[in-house]
């Protein structure tokens, strides 16, 4: 019996209860961040892609959530743009091309470069705590 109140609260909170997030993904050029959103979004793997430029933003729908992915470029031009997005955002992706062995130390470089911006210290220390939990 009490499986099926639980099945009929969450069947009528679905009715009303909309989850919106949003999150950000960098990474340097080419490390897959636009082909990680077309395939959560169309469920479609593309490999011819052009660079990004500047960023593109686009609202996946997911049941009742709906995620604001902003795909930042990854080109030196706009890393310094990485902060400015990765603010007040639910959850930063940073991506890394793994089989681009050539890249690994500049990637770590501005990972390391993006989590020492003090306006950011807020969501590092959020994710110390959820990584010591």
């Amino acid at each position: 019996m009490l499986a099926l109140i639980n099945k009929l609260l969450d069947w009528f909170k679905s009715l009303f209860w909309k989850e919106e997030m949003e999150l950000t993904l960098v990474g340097l050029q080419y490390s897959g961040k636009t082909t990680f959103v077309n395939v959560i979004a169309s469920g479609q793997f593309t490999e011819d892609m052009i660079p990004t430029v500047g960023f593109n933003m686009r609202k996946v729908t997911k049941g009742n959530v709906t995620i604001k992915v902003w795909d930042i470029g990854g080109q030196p031009r706009f890393r310094s743009m990485w902060e400015r997005y990765c603010r007040g955002v639910n959850a930063v992706v940073y991506m890394v091309d793994a089989t681009d062995l050539d890249k690994v130390e500049a990637s770590k470089y501005e990972l390391h470069n993006l989590l020492d911006k003090p306006q950011l210290h807020a969501f590092v220390i959020s994710l110390i705590k959820i990584i010591n939990y």
